[in-house]
C-alpha cells in the first residue's frame, strides 16, 4: 500500500508532535465509534458510564468516546513516528489496542469501579470479547492515523 504521510519520502519530516496529538485523537475517534457500536450491541455502555456514576447507555458512549480521544492522542505521541503508512499503522494500532485492553478493563477500569484489578478475568468470553473490540479499535486508529497525519501536518 501506499505512504500516505509523506514521512520518509525525500526530504519531507515527520509529523510535529501537535499534528501527533490532533491526527491520534481523530484516529482514537473513529475507532471509537467502531468501538462504540459493538460495546452497544453487547450491551456494555452502562458499564462504562459507572465509571462517572451513571448507568445510562448515552453517558457511557460519551465517556468512551472522551476516552478514546484521549487514548488515540496518546497513539500518536507513542506510536506517530512509526505509523506513517496503512501496513503499520495498523500493526501498531493492534499493538497499542492489546495494551489498551491490559490497561483498561483489566487495571484501571475495575480499580476506578473498587474491584481491584481482573487479571484472573482475561480469558473469560467477555474479556476476550473486550480484546477483541480494543484491538479493532488499534487497528482502526492506526489506519486513520497517517492519513489525518498527512491532513495536519
Amino acid at each position: 500500500m501506499a505512504d500516505v504521510s509523506r514521512a520518509h519520502q525525500g526530504s519531507a519530516a515527520e509529523p510535529a508532535l501537535a499534528a501527533k496529538l490532533i491526527a491520534g485523537a481523530v484516529g482514537g475517534l473513529v475507532g471509537g465509534v467502531v468501538f462504540g457500536m459493538m460495546m452497544a450491541m453487547m450491551g456494555m455502555l452502562p458499564v462504562i458510564a459507572g465509571m462517572v456514576g451513571s448507568s445510562n447507555a448515552f453517558v457511557g458512549f460519551i465517556v468512551h468516546m472522551v476516552i478514546s480521544a484521549i487514548i488515540g492522542a496518546g497513539f500518536g505521541l507513542v506510536f506517530g513516528s512509526r505509523a506513517l503508512n496503512f501496513q503499520s499503522g495498523a500493526l501498531w494500532g493492534a499493538v497499542y489496542g492489546v495494551i489498551w485492553w491490559i490497561l483498561g478493563p483489566l487495571l484501571i477500569m475495575p480499580i476506578m469501579m473498587g474491584m481491584g484489578p481482573q487479571f484472573g478475568m482475561a480469558l473469560t468470553m467477555p474479556m476476550m470479547l473486550s480484546l477483541m473490540g480494543h484491538v479493532i479499535f488499534g487497528v482502526v486508529a492506526g489506519l486513520v492515523y497517517p492519513v489525518a497525519a498527512r491532513r495536519f501536518t
